[in-house]
């Protein structure tokens, strides 16, 4: 069903039967109980006529313990960057990119489009400092850093451009997302939009690729390790960090755009393996309720995770 809203066994690690799932778990749609749940509530409550989809993946377990919408296609935003964030650390694992790598700053990009080409715009970004930097050289590191904690634009085409798009797609593969999936265009590439290439994703698929980085399977230890410290570094914290509990360590990717809010994080937990959360809105509303319905649904989503 298309509102469905599973909620998984903590135990339930493997697959079951036909017979088994005909049990559990169970929709939103088809039970009065669950559909009365927090989580059920929170989503009902922020989707109206749009898409909210929420998934949660545990390391080491096979079915997600939270799925709302999983397979849902929603337009990115900036969670592109977080693959561009491991595909950068992977690159510099291998020996092909430095982090000290001096790169000049510049607004004008080639577009995926052959044959064109697309300027920036500074009122679109969040990240005024990588624009003051405009003709120096700023270290690839930290345009790494301000693609992620302050989100900046700029820095994330810079950064794309010094990774590609290639190795982009390899990280999603690696990590067992679906072709639902797809980072394939920098950040205001609009030639390329308008002809039809443009960055797309699931929540299922944001939870595994979390999930894959924390297991070791994207990148070595030391490149992991980068990748979350440059998350839980993250300064926007209004939607999944502010949901969940005080004590617990997260590091998160957000992304916004008119009518579309979406928070994804790595959550360590002392008593769990690492749990990977997504939730994807596109949907009506304000940012600001928006933010807060992702806050709601993190919170209700854990209390599933946890029971």
């Amino acid at each position: 069903m298309s509102r469905a809203c599973r909620i998984v066994s903590p135990g339930d690690t493997s697959p079951r039967s036909d017979a088994a799932l005909s049990r559990g778990p169970y929709d939103a749609v088809m039970s009065q109980t669950h559909a009365e749940s927090p989580l059920s509530t929170a989503v009902a409550a922020l989707r109206q006529d749009g898409t909210v989809s929420v998934v949660a993946r545990v390391s080491g377990e096979v079915r997600p313990r939270v799925s709302v919408e999983p397979d849902a296609r929603h337009y990115s935003a900036s969670i592109m960057k977080l693959p561009i964030l491991i595909a950068v650390h992977r690159l510099v694992e291998r020996g092909p990119l430095d982090l000290a790598r001096p790169v000049r700053v510049h607004d004008e990009f080639a577009s995926q489009l052959p044959g064109h080409s697309f300027t920036m715009d500074r009122e679109e970004d969040s990240d005024p400092a990588t624009w003051a930097a405009m003709d120096t050289d700023v270290p690839l590191g930290e345009l790494v850093e301000r693609m992620v904690t302050v989100s900046g634009n700029l820095a994330t085409n810079l950064v794309l451009d010094e990774v590609g798009t290639d190795e982009v797609a390899a990280v999603l593969a690696d990590a067992g997302c679906s072709d639902r999936t797809a980072i394939v265009r920098g950040i205001e590439d609009y030639p390329a939009r308008d002809s039809g290439t443009d960055n797309l994703i699931t929540a299922d698929d944001m939870a595994r690729l979390v999930v894959a980085l924390a297991e070791g399977r994207l990148a070595g230890p030391a490149a992991s390790d980068a990748c979350e410290r440059t998350l839980q570094a993250q300064e926007y914290r209004n939607g999944i960090p502010a949901g969940l509990p005080a004590g617990l360590v997260i590091g998160n990717k957000t992304g916004w755009i008119s009518s579309v809010n979406h928070d994804v994080a790595l959550v360590r937990a002392p008593d769990l393996p690492p749990v990977g959360l997504a939730v994807l809105v596109s949907a009506p509303g304000t940012e600001e309720e928006r933010e807060a319905g992702i806050a709601r649904i993190a919170g209700a989503a854990w209390e599933e995770i946890t029971r």
